[in-house]
């Protein structure tokens, strides 16, 4: 007996010292499940939504040690890490991936957690990040598990209020609740005293949770003595939220970002310079003003800082140029003054420097700068410096050129040549020089920028051939060259090593290129722009290669091939397809089955613009087929100026998510299908200049998105509806113009508050222009071209720039002009060619904003409203071949931008108003009428005026000057009588603004009783 235990103990002792001393070789002994730990982890399991089934090896009969995203402990083998993270997407800078999306979406997991997890005693680390939790507040019960040390929620779509319970996590070292939003809310606090619980925690983000509500914040946070990494940024906190503190016990932090707040003065946050441990600061996109405090310099460790996005508004202090320790410093985005002095090649260990979006003087110190030979990124864009570009590179050969790794001169305003230097920057990666006044051309000596990865040249005035050596960049990835005066043939050549590319946007520059049918680029591209390139006559058939293409424009290339060919070998990968300005012809191809190449290319499509070519043929089969699904992911679909023809067919619903449609300019021909009424998500629809006939279907008024609708030059009929005022409430451009609808302008339209451009002109509309048309407040304010916002389509499926800018024709000046870009800042109301009739309402004089006022060729009656003077912005104002009557009103003469008048062929009388603009207007403006003076022949009779009541009552003075003392008792009393008002005014605010109101509404009841009295008169 005793020799087996001798044994037994003896095999203990054995299998003891094998373990010790495989575990001292790092040879780990795997641990087996613990069955209860097992049961909690699978039920946790059934509440959790896994549409990837990332969970899969979650068995009953599996070891849960061996489980996805679980580790056990070697010894005791109790689990301790749940990690289901979900990994982030890798956002593609240059093209959104759209299946890469919709798989991470799919990845991330959901549901419920269960609180099964208190099973798990020995559970220290926790990982539930980059999921989505679909809202559900943080589970109280985390609190309960006391072993953990890590907890990451971060980006995982919980809301709600942060529980207090997490305070009970004494041993806490790592937490992390940052960007957690659901549908707009973010989660919130309204007390943090639980932090101070925390007093083993080295790393906090709270980063996007609200803090608006917890004004002990700070003092909850001076509390945790072992804090290394503070994040607050976007938490809603401000200068209000501070109070003083007795001492500072958070000196440990090393990092600390307070970013995206509103703290308006560095007064309140003074506490930071006590840090001295502080390596990085970063304070981005707060309000705060004045000058950069010199307390930052108590902070001697400091290497980082961001001040950027802020309200500074001094020069650079000295101390900031030498400050030895700063590696990064970026002061972009604020209101900085002053000249940059040449100390700035004193910040010998700068690695990046960002001073752009200033509003420095002078001239950049680029020599001294040429100094810093540790810089790896540099960016001035904005700063509105002037400098000679021909200097710029030359400078950084110095010492530079080993280093610099990002140059940034964009929109600087800079000027000269770039220089044939640029070889000695071997190991600048960014090359960014856009929005200039580069002249001259690309030197040959870029060739050898070995490791360049993004070069960005556009909008400049680069003149030249691109030389041959450009294909010698085998890091090249991302290429902005558009809109120089490039010109000359490309070859193979100019793209021989370029392996890497993956952008390449050239537009607006004469090139021609030239290849090998057969020839196979080296790189496989995902956006390429050529557009106004001469690439044709034969569409690229290169393009066949390259199978991962996102974003092609091909747009007025000289393109001419025949559909369906064009498009058979295109990758199936595209989301945006710009041919348009091209001379492809042909009939509109059949998509007949999803197996058809044809229908995979189009069933990827987002943006289709084939507009301006020669197509001909129906939309049915393009659209209609039984089989044909292909287009429901097409956002934007632009097939104007072909030569299209039929009726448009009833199949729009296959097309759900569309937002723009262009077939203006074609030869449709039949009604307006209903079908278009199910577009929910339409925008954009242009169905101008075809034959189309009938009504307009009622099923529109479902399209509730609507910006912009455009059915004119057809041969619509019937009363224009009265629905279209309400239910559209972004519509800012409505044009009817040039078809046969009749009846009376509905009132309802008067409800469009977002409608800039009215246009209903050529029609046979009769009635009263209703008085409520005051009530367009588009058309009320004037729009400055600061404030300009291009109308357009961005679909929200598409990272690329996928932008629709819409382009219409409007009549103003007496001629068309097309407005793209400007369009909204456009304001016009036209109702020209119908047979309105009555008197022209005051009430049009509210509109302000307007620009172009056109109601000629109508029946209008009585006087021109004396009050048209306040309609300050109008350009164009043609009232020419109605029945208007009495003199042209004193108040025109103030138009002082009007540019165009038309007030032919009416029954005007009288005087021409004398002012610069009245007069500077061709005699052809007022004919017609019984109007005299300038700019016509006919002079008006000179009439002396006697002031009535005035005789010899006065009396000479002791000078024998003759005075009259009822003028001097009127003088004395008006004196009187406008400082008794004026007093008031300027001592009582209340006072002032009940005088302001009161005189507005006084003026609006004078201008409507003045036209009242004139239209009784007639």
């Amino acid at each position: 007996m005793a020799r087996l235990i001798f044994h037994f103990l003896a095999f203990l002792i054995l299998i003891t010292n094998v373990t010790i001393i495989s575990i001292c070789n790092g040879n780990s002994v795997h641990a087996v499940c613990i069955e209860s730990e097992k049961e909690a982890l699978l039920k946790f399991k059934q509440g959790i939504v896994d549409n990837s089934n990332r969970l899969a090896s979650w068995l009953s009969n599996g070891d849960c040690c061996k489980w996805t995203g679980i580790v056990c402990d070697n010894m005791t083998s109790h689990v301790i890490e749940l990690n289901l993270r979900t990994t982030p997407l890798e956002v593609d800078y240059y093209a959104y991936d759209q299946e890469a999306d919709e798989a991470y979406e799919r990845s991330r997991l959901g549901g419920k957690i269960s609180p099964s997890l208190l099973h798990l005693k020995q559970l220290s680390y926790l990982d539930l990040s980059n999921n989505d939790f679909g809202g559900i507040r943080i589970p109280k019960f985390f609190g309960s598990l006391g072993s953990l040390s890590f907890l990451n929620l971060s980006n995982a779509n919980f809301g709600g209020e942060v529980p207090h319970h997490l305070g009970n996590l004494s041993n806490l070292k790592y937490l992390n609740l940052r960007d957690n939003y659901y549908y707009g809310s973010t989660m919130h606090v309204k007390n943090l005293h639980w932090l101070s619980s925390l007093s083993s925690l080295e790393y906090l983000d709270l980063s996007s949770v609200n803090l608006g509500q917890a004004s002990n914040w700070f003092h909850a946070l001076n509390t945790l003595p072992s804090l290394v990494e503070l994040h607050l940024s976007y938490c809603q906190l401000s200068q209000h939220h501070l109070h003083p503190i007795a001492s500072l016990n958070i000196s440990s932090l090393v990092a600390l970002s307070l970013s995206q707040n509103s703290f308006q003065n560095f007064s309140v946050i003074n506490w930071v310079f006590s840090l001295k441990n502080l390596i990085s600061l970063d304070l981005l996109g707060n309000f705060i003003e004045g000058s950069i405090p010199n307390g930052l310099q108590n902070l001697t460790l400091l290497k980082q800082l961001d001040l950027s996005q802020n309200h500074f508004n001094s020069s650079i202090p000295d101390w900031l140029y030498t400050f030895a320790p700063l590696e990064s410093l970026n002061l972009g985005s604020n209101y900085m003054q002053g000249e940059i002095s040449n100390n700035i090649g004193k910040m010998n260990f700068v690695v990046d420097l960002d001073l752009s979006l200033n509003k420095f003087e002078g001239q950049i110190p680029i020599r001294s700068i040429g100094n810093l030979c540790s810089l790896r990124s540099l960016s001035f864009s904005s700063v509105n410096l002037s400098l000679d570009i021909s200097n710029v590179l030359e400078v950084f050969s110095m010492c530079v050129s080993n280093k610099l790794e990002s140059l940034s001169l964009d929109d600087c305003r800079l000027y000269g040549q770039l220089t044939n230097q640029l070889g000695n920057f071997k190991n600048l990666r960014e090359l960014i020089l856009s929005s200039n006044s580069i002249s001259g051309s690309i030197p040959i000596s870029i060739g050898e920028l070995s490791s360049l990865k993004y070069l960005s040249l556009s909008q400049n005035q680069i003149k030249g051939n691109l030389p041959e050596s450009f294909g010698h960049l085998s890091n090249l990835e991302v290429v902005y060259i558009s809109n120089n005066f490039l010109k000359g043939t490309l070859s193979e050549k100019h793209f021989f090593n370029l392996t890497k590319l993956l952008v390449l946007i050239a537009n607006e520059n004469p090139l021609i290129l030239k290849v090998d049918p057969g020839w196979i680029p080296p790189f496989q591209i995902q956006l390429l722009e050529l557009r106004s390139w001469n690439l044709g006559p034969q569409f690229p058939y290169w393009l066949a290669s390259q199978r991962h293409l996102k974003y092609l424009d091909l747009s007025n290339s000289g393109i001419s091939c025949i559909l369906p060919s064009c498009f058979l070998d295109l990758s199936p990968h595209l989301k945006f397809l710009n041919l348009a300005h091209n001379q492809i012809h042909g009939i509109l191809p059949n998509i007949s089955s999803f197996n058809d190449p044809l229908s995979q290319i189009f069933s990827s499509l987002s943006y289709l613009d084939l507009s301006n070519n020669l197509l001909s043929g129906s939309l049915f089969n393009f659209l209609c087929l039984e089989a044909n699904e292909t287009m429901n992911q097409m956002y934007i679909l632009n097939l104007g100026n072909n030569f299209l023809s039929g009726e448009l067919p009833n199949c729009w619903s296959k097309c759900p998510n569309l937002g723009v449609i262009v077939l203006d300019n074609n030869s449709f021909t039949g009604e307006i299908p209903s079908s278009i009424g199910t577009l929910q998500f339409l925008e954009f629809l242009y169905l101008r200049k075809n034959n189309f006939s009938g009504e307009i279907p009622l099923s529109i008024r479902n399209c509730t998105a609507l910006q912009s609708l455009d059915f004119g030059e057809n041969a619509l009929v019937g009363n224009i509806p009265s629905w279209l005022g309400h239910y559209f409430p972004y519509l800012a451009i409505l044009s009817l113009r040039s078809n046969k609808f009749s009846g009376h302008i509905p009132r309802e339209l008067c409800a469009l508050n977002s409608l800039h451009v009215l246009d209903v002109a050529h029609n046979n509309l009769s009635g009263s222009l209703p008085s409520c048309i005051s009530n367009l407040s588009a058309m009320v304010y004037f729009v400055n071209g600061s404030s300009e916002k291009y109308i357009s389509y961005n679909s929200p499926s598409i990272y690329s720039p996928l932008l629709f800018i819409e382009s219409v024709f409007l009549m103003m000046k007496g001629q068309y002009y097309e407005y793209g870009n400007t369009l909204n800042l456009v304001r016009v109301l036209d109702l020209s060619d119908n047979s309105l009739s009555e008197g022209i309402p005051w009430e049009i004089t509210r509109l302000q904003g307007l620009q172009s006022l056109n109601l000629s060729h109508n029946l209008f009656t009585k006087r021109i409203p004396p009050c048209i003077g306040d309609m300050s912005s109008l350009e164009s104002l043609d009232l020419s071949v109605n029945k208007l009557l009495g003199p042209i009103p004193e108040s025109m003469s103030r138009l002082s931008f009007l540019s165009h008048l038309n007030l032919s062929d009416n029954q005007l009388t009288g005087k021409i108003p004398s002012s610069t603009q009245l007069q500077s207007f061709d005699a052809s403006c007022y004919v017609g009428n019984e109007l005299c003076g300038l700019p016509l022949a006919n002079k008006c009779n000179e009439v002396n005026h006697v002031v009535p009541g005035i005789g010899n009552n006065g009396r000479k003075d002791m000078d024998g000057v003759k005075v009259n003392w009822l003028f001097v008792s009127m003088a004395l009393g008006f004196i009187f009588g406008f400082w008794s008002l004026l007093i008031p005014l300027v001592i009582s605010r209340q006072w002032r603004h009940s005088y302001y109101q009161f005189l507005d509404e006084m003026w609006w009841k004078v201008c409507d009783y003045g036209s009242r009295f004139f239209e009784n008169l007639m």
